[in-house]
């Protein structure tokens, strides 16, 4: 049985529960599972930004869990993707592990592995000779036309410092329609984007200060209407 009416979906990748304590703290109440029956039956879903695209998207599709995410973006519950998370919505990506795995492909091309394919485009690995990948620390995202309409971003300003750690980050193929927020480092990415009821941010809004909690907040008064 669920404790919380927003379920943090665990893919045994790292430890989750920083997102959860954060949602809480802002109001939310959560629950961390591995279950599909619980993600399915959820009011609400969050998918955290731990480990490579590949596994994660092996261990989701053997588990059952990513026909329950799929199932609930669907049904229209608020959805939001965290760094991989956000990742993980769109069509592919061409993060491998360090052994390959049995994760899908994209027909007739062995870099890419596919994800859950609920939204458009691809994520890629950032590449710089400048910068160093990965990058880590605080970072500005830059908002859209989109984004000052999108829900998640109430009373969050213009070029907000929001803390990053990734070496991935989605590609030009994004339909620019759905870019709430764009990010510049190495290239410029979009940080985050809104479909619906789906959210997704490249940041970890669980560790981005006071700004990351109003992002949080956000997101749990979508879920409560």
């Amino acid at each position: 049985m669920l404790s919380g009416d927003i379920v943090v979906v665990d893919y045994h990748k790292g430890n989750l529960q920083s997102v959860a304590r954060a949602v809480d703290e802002v109001g939310g109440s959560v629950c961390v599972s591995d279950d599909p029956v619980d993600i399915a039956a959820a009011r609400a879903v969050i998918l955290p930004g731990v480990g490579a695209f590949e596994d994660a998207m092996a261990y989701m599709r053997e588990s059952g869990q990513a026909d329950a995410v799929v199932e609930a973006v669907r049904a229209g519950k608020p959805f939001l993707g965290i760094c991989l998370g956000l990742h993980l919505l769109f069509e592919r990506g061409n993060e491998r592990s360090a052994e390959p795995g049995d994760a899908d492909k994209a027909a007739g091309d062995d870099q890419w592995v596919s994800g859950l394919g609920l939204l458009k485009g691809s994520a890629t690995r950032l590449e710089s000779t400048r910068l160093k990948v990965p990058h880590v620390g605080w970072d500005q995202a830059h908002m859209t036309d989109h984004g000052h309409r999108c829900p998640l971003f109430v009373d969050v300003p213009e070029g907000a410092n929001l803390y990053f750690t990734h070496s991935y980050a989605l590609d030009d193929d994004v339909d620019p329609g759905i870019v709430a927020t764009v990010t510049h480092y190495a290239r410029s990415f979009a940080s985050g984007v809104w479909a619906d009821n789906v959210f997704g941010v490249q940041f970890h809004p669980e560790k981005s200060s006071r700004t990351g909690k109003v992002i949080l907040r956000n997101f749990v008064n979508v879920v409560r209407g």
